[in-house]
């Protein structure tokens, strides 16, 4: 690691808590090198010191470490296992379910997850927990607006029965809100709940460490309920799921032992 980049990630750690470290290098490096030059900061101590004392900066810094890409409905094929072969298990529990969407964005799949509930559960009791590094996307997620783009993937039947259209923009109906609970968090470095009966976390631990994300995957597996699911993304699969006390279920799919 170049000093220069070397100095930037020990003070984004002191400063923020993020350690970049922990994400894989070549990748994030070439990505806030392209961030840096564009706003005109010839190194990275000198980038440091404005993201320090800008908010802006600091949000676009982020925004573009974060990989903010999300839709609802991503494979939909994952999302027809979920919904016919994971949530019939899950519901033979006949209690409260306690779910966790990590790395929620701006909001997309949590809100598909309290759709399936609605479709196929409806009147059990059910919590959604949706968390993500960036603030600022969370609270995107709150207002849960979106547009055309994000919902290409979703039926024209649900599309109308859970969103209300105002021109280009569909925003979600406020029954669905109420199971969802926004907050923000560190998969990296803070402390994880437990009892959860689905973790779902896609396309987000591809650009981690090997390292860092075996030890995500030993916290998932301690977060989740006995005989609860880990729902992975379509570039994550575990080959080694036994490691984590986990075992395959379905492809990208993963049950707690």
């Amino acid at each position: 690691m170049a000093a220069d980049y070397e100095y930037f990630v020990q003070q984004i750690k002191a400063n923020t808590g993020i350690d970049l470290s922990q994400y894989k290098e070549a990748q994030m490096l070439r990505r806030l090198t392209t961030l840096r030059e564009k706003r005109g900061y010839p190194d990275f101590k000198a980038y440091f010191q404005a993201i320090r004392g800008d908010a802006v900066l600091m949000d676009e810094f982020l925004d573009r470490m974060t990989i903010n890409v999300s839709e609802f409905y991503r494979n939909y094929q994952r999302w027809e296992v979920l919904e016919r072969r994971i949530l019939p298990e899950l519901l033979k529990k006949k209690k409260p379910l306690k779910i966790w969407s990590a790395a929620c964005s701006t909001g997309e799949e949590p809100y598909t997850l309290a759709i399936l509930l609605e479709r196929y559960a409806k009147g059990i009791a059910y919590t959604i927990h949706a968390t993500d590094l960036d603030q600022r996307v969370l609270e995107t997620a709150k207002i849960g607006k979106y547009n055309e783009r994000a919902l290409k993937e979703m039926p024209a039947a649900i599309k109308s029965a859970y969103f209300t259209q105002d021109g280009p923009i569909f925003q979600i109906k406020e029954e669905l809100k109420q199971h969802i609970q926004f907050k923000q968090h560190n998969l990296l470095a803070d402390a994880y709940d437990t009892d959860y009966d689905l973790i779902i976390c896609r396309n987000v631990l591809i650009y981690f460490t090997e390292e860092a994300k075996a030890a995500i995957y030993h916290k998932f597996s301690k977060s989740l309920a006995y005989n609860g699911y880990l729902f992975v993304g379509s570039t994550e699969q575990i080959f080694n799921p036994s490691t984590y006390g986990l075992r395959a279920v379905d492809t990208f799919f993963y049950q707690k032992q």
